[in-house]
């Protein structure tokens, strides 16, 4: 193993209820709300107004899933002459990434807008940044404890990341309570989506004894935690245990990144809109074999095991099968190799083992 550090600055409060501990968190002054309209139905964006009746709070719920690069870059220049003392973003990892963005970019003096930056692939550090408050109301994308923040380009067919240290949250509530009321689709596929990333970063080369162990906790929970809540959806013990696993799996991925699974996923989402933590999972029973194949000796291979068990009997296949066919997946081959993504893998890549890990639908 490599040398290797460990470093996460966010700081996390977590419990039920603990979305009442918000107004400790916030300083005074006038604060961006960031979240979706469908929070805002629901009665969420209220309860924060009402939890912060003595700060002066400017709400933006129009952020749709899959962050959009032009919607990003329309949100920046509409709020970019207002001044602000911090960002709180409550919804999922979508919300979560757009909030992750705006709170560099807002007070950050681009020369190019951001649809350029990222487009032509330019690698900027962000200098200054709004504290960011940060409420997931989803158990998968661990979008809460890592440094980079995911845009999706529609025009280009692209996937942007947007990295560095002050990507980072810094405060964290995890009430999984929050989660009680997720669709079974949605807990289902941000499910998968912790379950990939506790993956990804084992069979990472970045992986370290901290992230190791991270991602083993998470899968050790999720392996009972997700049937669990998927079965019974109001079970809040399960939610709790769910809620832990991907934030577990979320702190491994952000010290080692993600790999062929999520190489494998982005063409998907991009072109033929297949949900992420679908895209991301379908290949972990075949991607589980080949590990298994390659560590036969690995002290995580009975739980690997398991996990692919559980896979298979979620019927991810034929799940995909409604938004893409085997000729289209044809199609994106070669966007699927990410070489930076294929290059944490710790295994051997090939095109035709690529092949034997795509076309199963």
């Amino acid at each position: 193993m490599k040398d290797w550090h460990y470093h996460n600055p966010a700081t996390l409060i977590a419990g039920a209820g603990s979305l009442e501990k918000l107004p400790q968190l916030i300083t005074p002054g006038r604060w961006l709300l960031v979240t979706s309209a469908g929070f805002t139905r629901r009665g969420l964006t209220e309860k924060i107004q009402y939890l912060l009746s003595d700060v002066q709070l400017i709400v933006h719920d129009q952020v749709t899933p899959n962050p959009e690069l032009d919607d990003l870059e329309a949100i920046i220049q509409h709020y970019r002459s207002q001044k602000f003392q911090g960002i709180i973003a409550i919804g999922g990892g979508s919300v979560l990434d757009a909030a992750k963005v705006l709170a560099v970019a807002l007070p950050s003096a681009l020369q190019q807008p951001l649809t350029e930056v990222l487009r032509q692939g330019k690698k900027h550090v962000w200098q200054q940044k709004l504290p960011l408050v940060v409420i997931p109301t989803t158990s998968g994308t661990g979008a809460e404890v890592t440094p980079f923040a995911t845009v999706w380009d529609q025009t280009q067919h692209k996937k942007y990341s947007v990295i560095g240290d002050q990507i980072f949250p810094e405060k964290v509530l995890l009430d999984p309570e929050l989660t009680l009321g997720l669709p079974d689709q949605e807990t289902l596929y941000t499910g998968l989506d912790a379950v990939s990333h506790a993956l990804e970063s084992l069979w990472n080369v970045n992986r370290s004894p901290v992230s190791s162990s991270f991602a083993i906790q998470a899968l050790e929970l999720a392996e009972k935690a997700l049937p669990q809540v998927l079965n019974r959806p109001s079970d809040l013990k399960a939610r709790t245990a769910m809620q832990n696993a991907s934030v577990l799996a979320g702190l491994a991925i952000s010290q080692t990144r993600t790999a062929i699974a999520h190489s494998i996923s982005y063409p998907l989402t991009s072109h033929y809109g297949v949900p992420h933590g679908l895209a991301c999972s379908f290949t972990l029973p075949r991607l589980i074999h080949n590990y298994v194949l390659m560590k036969p000796d690995s002290k995580e291979k009975h739980l690997l095991l398991r996990i692919k068990l559980m896979l298979e009997g979620m019927d991810l296949d034929n799940r995909l099968a409604k938004y893409v066919s085997n000729p289209q997946i044809e199609s994106l081959k070669s966007e699927m190799f990410h070489p930076d993504r294929v290059g944490n893998y710790s295994g051997d890549m090939t095109m035709p083992l690529l092949n034997k890990i795509i076309f199963t639908i």
